[in-house]
């Protein structure tokens, strides 16, 4: 091992390594605040290609050892940091996989907002607490990253979809019982909001019923024994309104024709729009290649546009007054190369039809996702959506 491969190693396996972190002017975090905690201000650059991307990590050991040197303006990061992909997977690596769990107080802010199935939290203590615990329930944790979707830079803050691929024996207590001793495997998208070596808000979405499963539990038991816990007429009553499309009978609003080269943002914003409000579903044939592959929560896997629109039919059709919005958006790549995209929405809906959560309930239910698309040549060839399908399992078959 090279002397540069050692001093890089160091920076992440000894606590006396890591430097203190400089911070941004208090000015700079008021613009901040203003234009990124919800960025309906001056607009994040989304980069023009994959130079800063997992893939050009050349493998995950590479990545996590042999960091090199710094390839984008990281202002207030550690030194030994490259790249925000460095950054994301190799800290998260750190505190996982090497169970040096204390570092979550220099990347996490003092009042990070993490927002998981669970809802909404608040504090680094948080999250300490909830990494203890899983640790604990599986010591041999580990993480691979498979995609990490990014936006922003040093001066409004990065945005990230991480994409990862974790895998774990359960032979610690965990928040749903007893060791079980098997073998898990599942996947999770998070996505963060970043500045000077913190994290300030982040949105996770784990594959719940996936891990309930392979630890040999009943799904449907579990989600009612986890919605009695909440008082959940109480809590939807406070954030559920009448589904905007249907005030007044109005039916959904038609968008003006794109115009211009091809942008990612807009055309995703169409197909949400028409398929999911418009309940259009033929414009799946229009967004989607035919050799789509989709993979979605609870292990589902589909191949091809008719599995695809088979599953938001059945989805919808549990819920047809649902409501689609889109709460943040960015990709990165181009045409020629093709773009990978992000996207964190949120949808309402009653529980009035038929279908894998049992008989209409005519509970109003609150869904929210993370959905990352490979878009090539105009059409879909790959989609990834995960939702709080544990969540709304609970919402619904609660007693």
């Amino acid at each position: 091992m090279d002397q540069k491969t050692q001093d890089s190693r160091q920076a992440l396996s000894t606590t006396e390594a890591l430097p203190d972190k400089p911070y941004l002017p208090p000015e700079n975090l008021a613009r901040l605040e203003t234009h990124v905690l919800r960025p309906h201000g001056e607009p994040r650059v989304n980069p023009p290609d994959y130079s800063i991307s997992v893939r050009s990590k050349f493998g995950t050991d590479q990545q996590l050892h042999y960091p090199g040197e710094r390839r984008q303006s990281l202002r207030g990061f550690e030194d030994h940091y490259t790249d925000i992909v460095d950054f994301i997977v190799r800290a998260t690596h750190f505190v996982w996989e090497e169970k040096n769990v204390g570092y979550i107080y220099e990347f996490y802010g003092m009042e990070s907002r993490i927002v998981d199935d669970s809802g909404l939290q608040f504090g680094r203590d948080r999250v300490v607490a909830n990494t203890l615990q899983a640790i604990n329930a599986f010591p041999d944790f580990r993480g691979y990253a498979d995609e990490v979707v990014w936006a922003g830079d040093d001066e409004v803050g990065f945005v990230t979809s991480h994409r990862a691929v974790l895998k774990g024996t359960n032979t610690g207590y965990s928040q749903h019982g007893a060791p079980t001793g098997r073998k898990v495997q599942y996947w999770l998208i998070a996505e963060c909001w970043t500045i000077a070596n913190e994290i300030r808000e982040e949105w996770v979405m784990y594959n719940n019923t996936s891990t309930l499963q392979q630890l040999g539990y009943d799904v449907r038991e579990k989600a009612r024994e986890a919605g009695s816990l909440i008082n959940w007429d109480s809590v939807l009553a406070q954030r559920l309104g009448e589904p905007e499309r249907i005030i007044g009978h109005n039916k959904p609003a038609y968008l003006p024709p794109a115009t211009g080269p091809f942008d990612p943002g807009d055309f995703l914003r169409r197909m949400y729009h028409y398929v999911w409000n418009w309940r259009m579903f033929g414009k799946v044939r229009d967004a989607y290649a035919p050799n789509l592959r989709f993979y979605g929560p609870s292990d589902r896997q589909g191949y091809g546009r008719g599995e695809y629109q088979a599953f938001i039919i059945s989805l919808i059709s549990m819920f047809p007054d649902l409501t689609f919005t889109i709460d943040d958006q960015y990709w990165m790549g181009n045409e020629a190369e093709g773009f990978t995209t992000s996207t964190r929405w949120s949808v309402v809906g009653t529980h009035t039809g038929p279908g894998v959560y049992g008989k209409p309930t005519g509970r109003r239910v609150y869904m929210w996702g993370i959905t990352q698309h490979v878009i090539k040549d105009g059409k879909i060839t790959e989609e990834w959506m995960m939702f709080n399908e544990f969540e709304v399992m609970a919402q619904i078959l609660r007693e």
